[in-house]
Formats: C-alpha cells, sequence, structure tokens
C-alpha cells in the first residue's frame, strides 16, 4: 500500500484493518517488533535528510538542530529500546497471597492492540515517532497522526513510513481536524496524544466513550527561578539555549524567569550578551535560528511584546514568520505574557522579593 493510498483510506478502515493484523498475533512475535523498530532506525538513518529538508519548510530549523533533536534523538529511543526490549518482556515474579500458598505469580506484558498517536506540529518526527517505538516494541498496531499545521513533515512520513514498515499493522492518517474527528471516533486501545491542553481534552472526552487510556503530554508556564549567588553568564547562556531552541516553540523550555531585584539587572544584560553568542547580533540571519509555525501563532506571540521592557530583541518579520529572541524586564505578574503559555521566543523576567520565600 502506498502513502496516498494511506491517506484516502477512511479512518474507520484503517483502525478495522489494523485490528484484523493484531488479532492474527502477528506484532506480538519479539522478531516483529525488533524488525520493525530496525527498519524504522533505517528510515531515520537513510533518509533523515529528506525530513530535515521538511523539518527546514515547517519551521526554519536548521539540519543540526533538526538531527539533533528529532532524528538522532528518536534513532537513540529505537537503540536503546532494541538493547532492553528482550529482557523488558520477561515475565515478572509476583507476590501470592498466603490463601493461595504454595502458587506461583508471574506478572506479563502483554499488547494492547491498536494504538492511536496524535502527534504535534513543534517537533513532529521526533513526538510523531518516539511513541510510536514504544507502540511497536509493545506489540502494537500503531495509527500516527501527524500534524497538519506541519505539512512538509506530515507528508514527508506520509510516503516514507509504507516503505519501510509493515503497512498492515502501521498506518499513517493524514488531515486537519475532520481526520482526527473521525479518529477519535474510533475504539483504540491506547490513544497518546502531544500537544494543548484544549485538544487534551477533547481526547481525552472521546476515549472515555470508550474507556481507552490516554496518555496526555501537555504544555505549561515552566518557571526558572535564579539565585542572586548563581554564576549569572553560565545560567543565562543555559537559559538562552533552552528557551530559543526551536525559536521558543517548545514545550518545557523555560516559559519565565523569577529572580530578586537586584539580580534582575545583571541577568537581563547576561541574557542579552548570552543570545549574541548564540545568533550575532542578528538572528534573522543565523542559520541555526528557526520560525514560528504560521501566521496565527506569530500573530499571537507579536501580541505578547508588549508585556514588558525590550532589554534584546523585539523584532519582528510577518511574511517570514521571524520573531527575534526577546528578553523582557519589568514584567508585571498579570500583563499578558505571564496568562498564557508563551510557546515562542519571548522570555519575561519576574522579579520577587526574596523575604516573601521560606525555605525549610
Amino acid at each position: 500500500m502506498s502513502a496516498a493510498e494511506t491517506v484516502r483510506e477512511a479512518p474507520a478502515d484503517v483502525v478495522a484493518r489494523l485490528r484484523a493484523t493484531f488479532r492474527t498475533g502477528r506484532t506480538r512475535d519479539l522478531a516483529w517488533r525488533t524488525a520493525q523498530l530496525t527498519r524504522l532506525r533505517a528510515l531515520l538513518t537513510e533518509r533523515g535528510d529528506e525530513l530535515a529538508e521538511a523539518l527546514r519548510a515547517d519551521l526554519g530549523k536548521s539540519r543540526k538542530e533538526a538531527y539533533r533533536t528529532e532524528i538522532d534523538f528518536t534513532v537513540r529511543e529505537i537503540d536503546h529500546t532494541l538493547e532492553h526490549l528482550e529482557a523488558w518482556l520477561e515475565p515478572q515474579p509476583a507476590p501470592v497471597p498466603a490463601v493461595l500458598a504454595g502458587a506461583t505469580a508471574h506478572t506479563v506484558q502483554d499488547p494492547l492492540g491498536v494504538v492511536l498517536v496524535i502527534a504535534p506540529w513543534n517537533y513532529p518526527v521526533q513526538l510523531l515517532l518516539a511513541p510510536v517505538v514504544g507502540a511497536l516494541a509493545g506489540g502494537n498496531a500503531v495509527v500516527a497522526k501527524p500534524s497538519e499545521l506541519a505539512p512538509a513533515t506530515s507528508a514527508a512520513v506520509a510516503r516514507l513510513l509504507p516503505e519501510y514498515l509493515d503497512t498492515d499493522a502501521v498506518a499513517v492518517v493524514e488531515g486537519a481536524v475532520p481526520e482526527t474527528t473521525a479518529l477519535l471516533a474510533e475504539r483504540f486501545d491506547h490513544i497518546f496524544y502531544t500537544g494543548n491542553g484544549t485538544v487534551g481534552r477533547i481526547v481525552m472526552a472521546a476515549a472515555a466513550k470508550h474507556l481507552t487510556p490516554v496518555t496526555l503530554e501537555l504544555g505549561g508556564k515552566s518557571p526558572v527561578f535564579v539565585d542572586r549567588d548563581t554564576d549569572l553568564k553560565t545560567v543565562a547562556a543555559r537559559l538562552a539555549s533552552g528557551k530559543f531552541l526551536n525559536a521558543g516553540q517548545t514545550c518545557v523550555a523555560p516559559d519565565y524567569v523569577l529572580t530578586d531585584p537586584e539580580t534582575a539587572p545583571a541577568l537581563a544584560d547576561a541574557l542579552a550578551a548570552a543570545v549574541e553568542g548564540l545568533f550575532g547580533t542578528d538572528a534573522s540571519a543565523s542559520p541555526e535560528y528557526g520560525r514560528i509555525v504560521n501566521e496565527r501563532h506569530f500573530d499571537r506571540v507579536v501580541g505578547l511584546l508588549d508585556s514588558g521592557r525590550t532589554v534584546t530583541g523585539g523584532t519582528h518579520d510577518r511574511a517570514e514568520k521571524y520573531i527575534a529572541p526577546t528578553v523582557l524586564a519589568d514584567v508585571a505578574p498579570d500583563s499578558p505574557v505571564m496568562r498564557e503559555e508563551i510557546f515562542g521566543p519571548v522570555l519575561p523576567i519576574i522579579t520577587v522579593d526574596l523575604s516573601l520565600i521560606h525555605i525549610s
């Protein structure tokens, strides 16, 4: 079956076909699992440049960043899984209650069935294929739903996966809300969703109708506290690297910084120097700095730039979907940038009164 045929196949038919395969027992075999993981590894190593090009088209990712955070990242996940899979599948002795004295018991790792993986757009290779690695290792059939907001990557994955994996047990369904809605109407044995809380609630509500277990990996406002006695140059370098990777579009990126009023000015200067060290005086010219995924997210992030005094950055270009790595100072806790997950290249500094912090 070609990638194009996979796309045209109705979600209900995809799930039924994969469930029929699972019921044959094919996916339970350890040799099948290791073969699929090995083939997926081959896809990443043999066709990595094609995926890197797609990531550049969708997010402006450099080849170096694409390999480090997506392609090689997933290869390492596969290598770790292949190294330990056989041991993980060994039955483990389990305690037996006194009433059954003389009996023995073991915990056995059984496949679930058909698993749905719904991926986000910010790391559209890693956050699709890493959960697929786990599902295949567990002996399941898998429906992979790439994000329509990263169309080049979605198309590349839909084209490549059927070339390497068992198409009777692994399928790619491309599309947007209608296709995702149709998939969620089906009964799965597990759903793995990465994305925002709004869609997460929709996924969980749909899963509840079938009592399907769900794994949700959602975003949030991850704070960083910088102590006055720390090495600000080192901290600033780490903050800038973690925050502005993928143009700030990382769910576990530092969302905002807390520090005391006396430390804030020096930290702001150190962050400005760290940004220049990473991307030069003009990040728009840096081959290592990415772009915002689309105009809607661009407009949302630009709307947060007036939440404080600009220490560095602040420039933007809608046509290029470029927002400079930006550090804001004098940010009030109730400002717009503090009311939602930023998910972009804006780092606010919030000052706090250390006398109000009690450490026991």
